[in-house]
Parts: structure tokens; C-alpha cells; sequence
């Protein structure tokens, strides 16, 4: 490999080398506070007929 090729190939790589990204993290001075005002609620209604409960029980031989 002569001179001047070797001179091309540093320059590449110090060029591709300038080229890297960075990435800083910056830390904040204070915490972060995330607050978080839900307000779940919820209701369920069974309700059964007394002849549907007849018809599903043990012994009416629907199922």
C-alpha cells in the first residue's frame, strides 16, 4: 500500500469517525411527580326471574 493511499483511508476514517452521533442524558434537578386523578367506579346488576332460576337448576334437565 503506498503513501497515498494510506492517507485516503485515515482521512475516511477520521471523517467517518466526526460523523457519530451522541446522545447526552440531561437529569432534571427535581423529580418527576406524575399525579394521576382517577376516579373509577362501577356497578353491576344481577338480576334473576325466579322461573329462569327454575329452569337452570340441577334437576329441570335443560343441561
Amino acid at each position: 500500500m503506498g503513501v497515498r493511499s494510506f492517507m485516503v483511508v485515515l482521512m475516511l476514517g477520521l471523517l467517518s469517525a466526526a460523523c457519530t452521533p451522541t446522545v447526552q442524558l440531561a437529569m432534571p434537578n427535581e423529580p418527576i411527580n406524575i399525579n394521576l386523578n382517577v376516579k373509577v367506579e362501577h356497578e353491576i346488576y344481577i338480576k334473576v326471574d325466579k322461573a329462569l332460576d327454575s329452569m337452570f337448576s340441577d334437576s329441570s334437565g335443560l343441561f
